[in-house]
């Protein structure tokens, strides 16, 4: 049994539906991508597992645990963390202000937005933000304020204040939307290099195939809100159920 098990899951929105009988089944300690064409139900199952949406029917179990019915920031609680399409940071603080922030809502267990120069006072808070700030390549970029960063480099932020939650699960909602090249193979790098020193689970939706082959370990395939296959990237490339999801094209 994985980490994350996803059975029986529907979905529909007035005559559209919008998942049907979603079957998914996430390994600890692995990367798991979720694609398909546009329209295939992706980011309406990822609101599903993280408490946004209720779906018609089905279950959602997370570490043994049901995350049906539970909201979002008690989902978060548990252990799911979530990196949006758009980062989420608070762009009028630095670097170092946004990190601090989740740190200092982690050891209260409740979000209360406190004021800087208090939550500065706490060393032990410092001294984890700057840990985690490092290990994604931030800290020289601390004291900037996020307004002026560059995609990726919010990019990174929004991780980090993932982190700083230690998360068991990290869903990641398009992490190279919008980036630049070089960004993107950064970003790919950060990824394995959380992986390899957090043991992080992740899943990941991303159109970017190669972002999906650099990353996952195991891929399930959407479309029009069904699951078509699941299997190792090696096996999904040329799967004839994955070409014809996309239209019949022969790379995908």
């Amino acid at each position: 049994m994985g980490i994350l098990e996803v059975k029986g899951i529907n979905k529909r929105f007035g005559g559209l539906q919008a998942l049907g009988d979603v079957n998914l089944s996430v390994e600890e300690n692995t990367v798991h991508a979720i694609i398909g064409p546009n329209g295939a139900g992706k980011s309406t199952l990822l609101n599903v597992l993280v408490g946004k949406l209720i779906p018609d029917s089905g279950s959602v179990m997370f570490d043994g645990q049901s995350v049906l019915g539970r909201k979002p920031h008690e989902i978060n609680q548990m252990g799911i963390s979530r990196v949006f399409q758009t980062p989420e940071i608070f762009s009028d603080l630095t670097v170092f202000e946004n990190v601090m922030i989740p740190c200092f809502a982690k050891r209260d267990g409740a979000f209360r937005m406190h004021a800087i120069s208090s939550v500065m006072s706490e060393k032990g808070i410092r001294a984890q933000a700057e840990e985690i700030l490092a290990d994604v390549n931030m800290l020289e970029k601390r004291d900037v304020v996020t307004s002026s960063l560059s995609r990726g480099d919010k990019r990174r932020l929004e991780m980090a204040m993932c982190l700083v939650q230690d998360p068991k699960l990290l869903l990641l909602d398009e992490p190279t939307a919008g980036m630049a090249r070089a960004d993107t193979e950064n970003t790919i790098n950060l990824l394995k290099e959380i992986r390899t020193k957090r043991g992080i689970t992740m899943a990941i939706i991303e159109h970017d195939m190669n972002v999906v082959f650099s990353l996952a370990e195991r891929i399930t395939v959407l479309a029009q809100g069904t699951p078509l296959v699941e299997d190792i990237p090696e096996n999904i490339k040329g799967h004839p159920k994955v070409r014809e999801a996309y239209l019949g094209e022969a790379q995908v």
